[in-house]
Parts: structure tokens; sequence; C-alpha cells
């Protein structure tokens, strides 16, 4: 049998792949528990009666079910929940290592006010009371001045209780500046309401596709939910089903598929159009799919010809042709959409046309296919009665421009924040309060949007963790981790059924940190009238078990609720989107002649939380070796530039520049070059903070023609020897 080259890099990363999801690393994570019980903040717990603890991990929107293992009342180890719906009994290295975050020492373990400059790590413990009494006294004197509006808060996610709790608590105030950390879930939402006609999401039936191909979605590197996502994957195999992976660079997915695709980056529109052209040309497009059809079949075939789809993708006439027909010929072929973890958002344009792919094969709402439905909608809390001044304040633009003129059809734009508190806003911003996100690390810019802080007098943490935003704070009102705290975790990534999972008290709070919505409920009591009223609950608790209603006993039983019975939004799609100009990397190619592009994995955590120190161990010697960080470049490139295996080298881009390492490999397209995304911690502890580099601190923003939202997959640079 022959073996090419790029059969034969599949074949070996396909193994190291196949490794990462084997038992191997599990048994290796469970020797170095061993080792780390010489660790000084590591708790060893006395001998006693084991007891379990189900309840929901709500460390990625995954949203697994896992076990914890108990010793009295110290948590010794987390499993996976056996027979949950979304992870049956898996876990993820993240998951598995989330003791280490609930002892820790980068824990926030009290309330603190800042006493030293801003960024300077100097604190002053105080009271929840007199924490509690800062806040309202702050947020009273900015109401009292008529400047409601210029309170923002910023959240990972906006779903569930919490985040609607935060909401809520602006809305009385008189702010519209809630706004949520950019994700795929932003073009997913876009790309819904646009294609579609009405509000809701997409999920995938991936267990029962019998075809599908990957617009650079990180199958098994943490797309979706990660557990659910390598459990599908196992099976493939022995079901025949044939995997396409269409990614730059050789991922552990790519060399788990059936097929890698190299692509030139940027250009995946393109391709999905391209083989939608060929799926019309042929007659085997559902034309009843879409309405407005003829004017697709129009547009399609004048625009998207196969030799010039070749020429920008850099993909074969002849292996366009044989996509396009392995996908219209399957019984239930699927696309997917949204880069490595899909954490990062994609343009409307690309979005759209992945979407399309799935309407012309016929599989939307269909076993195997793609489905549109709407969100959870459980939360029915009586209408905030807001009083003269919020109203005021609630009519003023939102201070990132989303809802309004060209960003009309956005619902959040973090990524204008730093142009509107540097001035080009429509007014300067008071104060900002930030939940459950860290976007001084983990924003396109983010040496940018730290500058940009300086800018805001008074800025409010409610972190667990030390992490880079809370260090440029003012008060830290530290919260709860999920170990130790109720909350509902409505879990959307890539499931196409609504699920609910309940994260509840496994041991007790180990430190004086307080509940979020106990928090702003707090807060809001210890404010006048019009605040107070909105918030009826005597507790957190009392609020989440009325918003849950009916569901409360069976998610305290079974700690999972499964809404099977949804009528989807619709099966037809309108052509809209697709015409939208194509988003370039920035950057001159003439003085950047190369392509940096991010790649994920599992063993980063590159959102929310940083890396465990169970987690660092595991990252490769080919991505970090101490304090540095490496880039990927092909042999070819990098003989180019007369760089060697492991050399140092300085890596620049448009947005700043910095000492990196390199690490040769064939499996990456000439001309570009690849970083680890999540490295670069400043925060934390010694585990995490000086390894690698923060890729986002190399790139900017990069706004999507279509709707502003920053949908930057990678930016021009240059390598040089250091």
């Amino acid at each position: 049998m022959k073996v090419d080259r790029r059969s034969f890099l599949s074949f070996v990363i396909g193994g190291a792949a196949g490794t990462a999801l084997s038992p191997l690393p599990w048994k290796l994570m469970d020797d170095s528990s061993i080792w780390s019980q010489m660790w000084p903040w590591t708790p060893v717990p006395p001998d006693g009666e084991a007891t379990y603890e189900n309840s929901t991990c709500s460390l990625c929107p995954g949203g697994c079910g896992i076990s914890v293992r108990k010793i009295d009342n110290r948590a010794v180890k987390i499993e996976g929940q056996p027979g949950h719906p979304v992870n049956d009994g898996g876990i993820c290295i993240l998951g598995l290592s989330g003791l280490q975050m609930l002892y820790g020492p980068t824990r926030i373990k009290a309330p603190m006010k800042r006493v030293g400059e801003r960024g300077e790590g100097k604190w002053q413990k105080i009271s929840w009371d007199e924490a509690t009494q800062i806040l309202a006294d702050k947020l009273t004197d900015i109401r009292s001045r008529g400047e409601a509006h210029t309170v923002a808060a910023i959240s990972e996610s906006d779903s569930g209780t919490v985040p609607a709790l935060l909401q809520r608590f602006l809305t009385a105030y008189g702010s519209p500046n809630f706004i949520r950390m950019p994700s795929g879930r932003d073009a997913d939402e876009l790309a819904v309401k646009t294609l579609f006609g009405n509000d809701g999401r997409t999920g995938y039936d991936v267990e029962n596709a019998d075809y599908i191909l990957s617009f650079g979605s990180g199958l098994v590197d943490g797309w979706g939910s990660p557990v659910r996502m390598i459990a599908a994957a196992s099976t493939w195999k022995d079901k025949n089903v044939t995997v396409v992976q269409v990614d730059p660079r050789l991922s552990n997915s790519a060399a788990k598929a059936t097929r890698w695709v190299p692509i030139n980056p940027g250009t995946e529109a393109d391709l999905a159009l391209g083989i939608a052209a060929l799926m019309v040309a042929n007659g085997a497009a559902d034309s009843s799919a879409v309405s407005g059809f003829g004017a697709l079949k129009a547009d399609l075939l004048a625009a998207y010809e196969t030799e010039k789809v070749a020429q920008t993708t850099g993909i074969e006439a002849g292996a366009l042709v044989e996509l396009a027909k392995g996908f219209a010929r399957a019984n239930r072929p699927l696309a997917l959409c949204g880069r490595g973890k899909g954490q990062t958002a994609t343009s409307l344009r690309e979005t759209a046309a992945i979407y399309l792919l799935n309407a012309l094969a016929g599989n939307i709402n269909q076993d195997g296919g793609m489905w549109a439905i709407p969100q959870a909608d459980y939360i029915q809390w009586p209408e905030v009665e807001t009083d003269t001044i919020a109203s005021a304040g609630l009519r003023q633009p939102r201070i990132d421009g989303a809802g309004a003129g060209k960003y009309a059809d956005a619902k959040y734009l973090l990524n204008r924040l730093s142009e509107g508190v540097n001035g080009s806003g429509p007014y300067p911003l008071q104060m900002l309060m930030v939940a459950g996100a860290n976007p001084c690390h983990d924003l396109s810019d983010s040496t940018g949007f730290t500058e940009a802080l300086a800018h805001i007098p008074f800025i409010v943490s409610f972190s667990s963790f030390q992490d880079e935003t809370a260090a440029m704070a003012d008060l830290l009102l530290p919260e709860h981790v999920y170990l130790e705290r109720y909350e509902d975790v409505p879990v959307a990534a890539g499931l196409h059924q609504q699920v609910i999972g309940l994260s509840k008290p496994v041991v007790s709070p180990q430190f004086n940190t307080r509940h979020l919505g106990e928090t702003l409920i707090a807060t809001a009591k210890a404010m006048d009238a019009p605040m107070a009223d909105a918030f009826p609950w005597d507790d957190y608790e009392t609020c989440l078990e009325e918003s849950l209603a009916e569901k409360w006993d069976a998610l305290m039983e079974e700690g999972v609720w499964v809404e099977t019975d949804i009528d989807p939004i619709s099966d037809t799609i309108r052509v809209a989107g697709m015409n939208a100009p194509a988003v370039a990397a920035e950057g001159d190619e003439g003085s950047f002649p190369l392509l940096l592009i991010p790649y994920d994995t599992l063993r980063i955590s590159s959102r929310t939380v940083g890396d465990t120190p169970f987690m660092i161990k595991t990252v490769a010697d080919t991505v970090i070796k101490g304090p540095d960080g490496f880039v990927e470049i092909n042999p070819r490139t990098a003989g180019d530039a007369g760089l060697k295996e492991g050399a140092l080298a300085t890596l620049t881009t448009p947005r700043g520049e910095t000492r990196v390492r390199v690490h040769l490999f064939e499996g990456i397209k000439p001309g570009v070059i690849a970083m680890a995304r999540g490295l670069g911690h400043t925060a934390y502890d010694d585990y995490l903070a000086g390894k690698g580099v923060n890729f986002n601190e190399l790139v900017g923003p990069v706004e999507d023609p279509a709707c502003g939202h920053d949908v930057a997959w990678g930016i021009r640079a240059k390598l040089a020897k250091a």
C-alpha cells in the first residue's frame, strides 16, 4: 500500500489524537493527582465514608453532568455522570481537574477593595455588608445625577437566571448596556434570525449523520459539548460515517477524519458556496427548502464557478467536485460551522453559506441533520416597572452601538467597547461590572481593551479567581465556584434538544464568597424603591425555584431536564446574508507575508477560566516550553526564513510583537503559521502565569460588514530570527 506524506501525517497525528481520547491520559491524571499531594495547597482529606453528589459542570458551554466523590464534606474526585443525556459518564480534562479550582490558590477568598494603584495588586479585605454598601452607594450616586445609562455589565453568557438577574438589575437601574462576550453564538443567532426569520439557534444530530463536512469545527478539539462530540466521533468509523475536515492545519480533528482538506484560511464561505453551486448545477439540490431558489441558483452559478473557487480556496477543482458529490449523495449529510471550539464568532456570510448547504441537502430538522429551534424560554418574570430615571436611561443608545444604525442586527458588540470608552462613544462610561468573563485576556486586542479600562472610573469584578480583569478592578465581590452554588445551566452547545442542567452545591463554600444572584438581590434591596421592587425574592434559591416552576422537582432529583417536544422554527430558509464581502485578515501582505491563525486544543482552556495545574502539565513541549510559546510553521516556509526547529524568533503583527520558538510542522500550509489559543496569562498562579503568548495580544478586531461582530480569523504577520 502506498502511503503519501499527507496520509502519513494523518496516521501519526491521528494516533496522538487517539491517545488523547483514550483512557491513558486519565490514568496519567490519576498518577499526577498522587504526585500533586506534595503541592502545599492540595488538601488531603481524612479517612471517612465516601458519598457521591450529582451536579452540572459549567466550566464550558458543554453542560456535562458530573458526579462528585466526597469524604465527609471534602470533594476528592469528579467523574462524569452515567446516563446523563449530554455526556453519559464521560468527562473532559477540564472537568476532571475542577477540584483544583475549588481548592486552588487563585481563588479570591473574600470581598476586597483596591487600596493601591489600579492593577498594582494591593487590596484590603472588607465585609460583605461594607462591600454591598460601597456598590449600592456608587450606583445610587450615578443614578441621582441622571446618568444611569453610563453603567455597563459584561457577562460570559446571557442564558439562565443569573445573567437574567444581571440584565434585570440594569433594566431597573436604567442602563441599556448589558453586553455578552463574543462567541460563535453571535453568528449562529444572527444567521437563524436572518435565514429563518425568527429568534433561535441551531443544533446538530451528529449521532445519526452519515456524512459530516466540518468547516474548521474542532470535532475532537472542544467544539460544541466536547465529551458528547468525542463519544460520537468514537462511533463514526464503525458506522462507516464519512468525516471531512476542512482546515488550514492538520488538527487532531483533521487527523481523526476520513479526509483532511487543507484550505486557504478565510475562504471557507467560498468553498461552501462553491459546493452549493455544484449541487444546484447538477440537480442535486432540494429547491423546496430555499425560498427564492431561482434567484439563488442564478447567483451561485454566476459567482461560484468551480475553477474560480478552486483558485480562491487553494483546493483543486477535482477535489471540489468530489466533495459536492459526496455531500449530495449521502443519505443524511451534515455541514458544521464554527472554527475550533466555536468560541469566536464567524462572519454572517460564512455561517449562512454553511447553513445553506444543509438546506440544499434537505436535512433541516431531520434525523442526522441541522435543527433550527427556539431558545429555552422558561424564565417568566414580571416586567420591570421603570421610574422616570430608568426610562430616560433606557432610551439612550448603547455604549457599544449594537442594535442601531449600521449595527442594527447585532445584539452585542463588545469589540467596540474600547472605542466607545476611549471617547468616540455616545457618552463616557462611569462604571463597569464584569461577571464570569475575563475580557482583558480573551478579547481581540486584549492589550488595548485593558488600556481602555483606565477611562472607566469604577470597575467591579465578580470573578471567583485572580484573573487579568479582576486585577484591574476597584472592588472584588467574589462569587462561589460552580461546586458551591445552585444555578440553572441551559445547554445549547450544538444540541438539537433543549437541555437544562442544575448545578448544586456539593460542598460548603470554602471561603467568604457569595452567590452572584445573592449579591445582586442584596444590592438592589440596599437601594431605593424602584430597584428593590424589581427583586421581590428573599434569596437566589427562591428565585431559581420559582423560575424553574414545574421543572424544579425533576431537576433536583435527576439534575437535568430534556425538552424533546419542540416545534422547530422553520424547514425553509430565505436567501440572505451570503452576498456580504469576504472578511480579510488585517495587515499588508507586502509588509507581513505570513498568515497567523490560532488553534484550539482540549488541553488548553481558552475562555472563562485558565488552565489548571493538571491541564498545563499535559501541554506538549512543542506548544510551550518553560515561558516560551511556539508557532507552527511549514518546513519549507521556515527554510526560506532560515529558521530551524526550536529556534527563537521574533513574531510581529500589525498589533504587536513577541518572542516565540519555532516548531516545524508538515501539517500546515506553506505561508501560514499557527499558535495555540488560551496561553500568555499574566494572572492566576505560577503554574499558568508567564507560559506562552496570548494570541489575543497579537490580533485586533475585524468587523463583519454585515453586522459589526468581531470575526477576525487571523492576522498577517512576519517571523524573523531573534
